[in-house]
Parts: C-alpha cells; structure tokens; sequence
C-alpha cells in the first residue's frame, strides 16, 4: 500500500466545529460536535438525518457505544445518556447513567457516598468529573472518567454493579476485548489491566505498564483476539505491547507524529493514528521470514486544517487484510473526511 491508494472520497460540515468523537453503527455515522450528536446515514450519500442532545448543559459528549437498538454517550457534565434508535432513525432520549431508581435505593444507605473532595460527598454509583470513555462487552459496559475511576453497568438493568479507583490522574480511554478484560489509560502515564477471574463480583489490577513521562491519550486493540494492545500519548509517540503471563511488555515504538496522539484505532490489518499535528497515519505490520516484523507508516492523510481528534473506520472485506477499509476522520475545525484506504 502506498499514498497513491489512499484518497479522500468525501468531506462533511457540522453545524458547529470541534469534532470530540465519531461512531458508525448499522450504516450510521455518529458525529458529536460540542453537545450535539450528528447523524449521517451511509447508504444514501452521506445525508444528514439526525441531530440530538441539543442541551448545551451537557457538555461536550466524549465518546459513543452501541448495543442493538440502543445509543451510549458520555458527557462533560458526569453523565451517561442512553438513547433508542427508533424504526425511523431518529434518537429518544430513554435515560441518564446513574438512573434515578438507582440513586434513591442507594442514597439512604450512608456507606454508599464517598468523598469526592474536601467536605463533599457523592455516591460512589456517580462520576465526579467528566466521563471522557465508554466501552461495551456483552452485557456489560465500562465507563472511564476524569475522575480517576472507573464504573462497570449492566447493560439490561442500567445498574452500576463496581467502581474502580483505578489511576493517580485522569483517566483518557478504556478498551475491552473479547474475555472481558479491561485496559484503562492515564494521564498519570501508565497503562493498567484488568480482570474478573470467575464468579468474582470485582475486578482485580492483573498488570500495569509502569509509568511514562507522557500522557497517555488512547488505546486499540488488535481486534484480531490476540493480546496485542496500542497506545498513544501527548509525546507523539505510539507504543504496541504484548500482554502475556508475564506481564504488559512492550514490542515496539512507532514515530513520526509532530504532535500528540489523540486516537487510535485498529481495523482489517491497518492501524490509524490521529494526531494534533493534524494530519492521519496509516500504519501496517510488515512480514518477515524470520516471523512477524514491527509497523511501518504506509501513508499519511492531510487536508485538516485543525487536530485530528476522532477517528473510525469499516472494512468491505472479509477477514484481515481483505478489502477496502473506508475510514473517517473528525477535526476540531468541524470537518469530517472520508478516506478510501
């Protein structure tokens, strides 16, 4: 693969600038602009269908996970907000993460509240500061948070079941694969791994990188089931570890960022890094003889005119490496590009 096959295809315009997060979920794309969430649909050329949370109260939405016919997004304002995708494609607003059944069952109960900050208390089922991750396995979904925590809910009662202080600093993203393993990231520099061992109601810290000197912005995995695991952080840097028995242990550094990484993302083979030097990078694993080799760069995307803050992508094949992956890419400058790549 080199640049010549890797174009823009299309560009779409939010109302409003600073693109904080896309999704695409059943040939929909997802584009939060500030607080609004903006819907395209992909079959019918991009055509703008949806726009809902027009609060502004809620702050800028973080991230967006799906579940069926049901919409996650987390917010600025601690929240967590879960819309139904109704047969016309529009967006109800059902409900907001904690729900008020589960705060008024646990609010009389005194060993429910911690302290969040000096003289103040709040539920331990509530995030405190901007819930800035959410991730979704099965039944259950993860969301991270500014805060330093993070809660585990159960995607059929709405309950949240397990609060985790988790880092020294704010927590940027959270990842979860196929066993229900839990990777969070920190400003704090480090990386931690955990795990539910059997019918085991909490989760356990099972590793952790250590600390670096950069923070760290986003996390993919491989998607491929294996234990492989990206990271990106404010130094511009991308690390690829291998988690084992052993350990987190890392295999490799991928430069050539100018500024910090602000999404990753891996898909079909391909890894896409998003970066505050406004550009996307595409980066794919080279084979050797000997066995698997390390990432290489194979293109770099320009045209943002701000930092390439959210990226997502499909592949129109069928298994790793097949295909064309169709990727997407969202600017604080507002615009939203699509790439054949």
């Amino acid at each position: 693969m080199n640049d010549s096959t890797n174009y823009c295809v299309a560009s779409l315009k939010t109302v409003t600038a600073h693109i904080t997060c896309l999704a695409v979920h059943r040939n929909l794309l997802y584009a939060a602009s500030l607080n609004l969430i903006n819907v395209f649909d992909l079959i019918s050329h991009y055509s703008h269908i949806d726009a809902f949370n027009q609060s502004s109260t809620s702050g800028f939405v973080k991230s967006i996970t799906f579940t069926n016919s049901k919409v996650f997004t987390a917010h600025q304002d601690r929240k967590i907000r879960v819309w139904l995708i109704t047969p016309s494609k529009r967006h109800r607003l059902l409900s907001s993460l904690p729900t008020v059944t589960d705060r008024l069952r646990r609010c009389i109960v005194p060993r429910n509240y911690v302290t969040v900050r000096r003289h103040k208390t709040r539920l331990w089922i509530q995030h405190c500061d901007t819930v800035s991750g959410l991730a979704v396995n099965q039944r259950f979904m993860y969301s991270v948070s500014w805060d330093r925590s993070f809660k585990v809910w159960d995607l059929l009662s709405y309950r949240c079941l397990e609060s985790v202080k988790a880092h020294e600093d704010a927590i940027n993203a959270v990842a979860v694969n196929g066993d229900g393993t839990v990777y969070t990231a920190s400003a704090d520099g480090s990386i931690k791994i955990w795990r539910r061992e059997g019918e085991a109601k909490r989760h356990k810290l099972v590793s952790t990188t250590g600390r670096r000197k950069s923070t760290v912005n986003a996390l993919a995995l491989d998607g491929g089931g294996g234990a492989g695991l990206f990271s990106g952080g404010c130094d511009g840097e991308i690390c690829r570890w291998e988690c084992g028995k052993n350990g987190v242990v890392k295999m490799e550094t991928l430069r050539g960022h100018g500024g910090a990484i602000l999404c990753l993302i891996h898909v079909a083979g391909l890894l896409a890094s998003a970066s505050a030097d406004l550009t996307v990078r595409i980066w794919r694993r080279e084979r050797e003889s000997s066995g698997d080799g390390g990432y290489c760069c194979r293109a770099v995307l320009e045209g943002h005119e701000k930092p390439v803050k959210s990226l997502v992508a499909f592949s129109d094949g069928e298994g790793d490496s097949n295909g064309v992956v169709t990727l997407f890419s969202g600017s604080l400058d507002g615009e939203i590009r699509v790439w054949r790549v």
